[in-house]
């Protein structure tokens, strides 16, 4: 009658346990998860591509596109933001654009544009709470490759 263990317990678990926790998390962590679950989407989206699973790169798609329009979009301070806000906005509008014909096409290389085009913000929106890392990376990219090897 009851199983010990289901998907479906450990999702609402899930559920419960990101619920609980959100509350301890600034808004810059918020917006953080917000790109990784973007890219989590699109590499989930990806897979079920590469498997034939239409309903799971649907899913995929899907749950991209909402975190794109009612989480980042909506997030953004148009007002506060000015150009950076407006090109942030450009973006966003151009994934949501090619998220949606990378659906109705079964494109992967779609997919890995708008995964190409939002990492590089999200590592950016990471690196901004922790400017000492992002210092350091930004040293090991500019040293001539003979010394790295060194």
């Amino acid at each position: 009658m009851f199983n010990a263990f289901s998907s479906r317990s450990a999702s609402a678990y899930q559920r419960i346990n990101v619920e609980t926790s959100m509350p301890t998390f600034d808004p810059h962590q918020l917006v953080a998860l917000l790109y990784e679950g973007v890219l989590n989407a699109i590499a989930s989206a990806r897979g079920a591509l590469a498997r034939n699973d239409v309903q799971a790169k649907c899913d995929g798609i899907g749950k991209a596109v909402r975190i794109l329009e009612e989480g980042l979009l909506t997030a953004l301070d148009r007002e506060a933001g000015g150009e950076l806000a407006a090109s942030l906005e450009a973006v966003y509008d151009y994934s949501l654009r090619r998220l949606i014909q990378a659906n109705m096409a079964n494109d992967d290389a779609m997919l890995q544009e708008v995964a190409r085009l939002i990492e590089p913000i999200s590592q950016a929106w990471r690196d901004m709470k922790n400017p000492a890392a992002a210092a350091m990376a930004a040293a090991n990219d500019a040293m001539p490759s003979a010394l790295v090897e060194a």
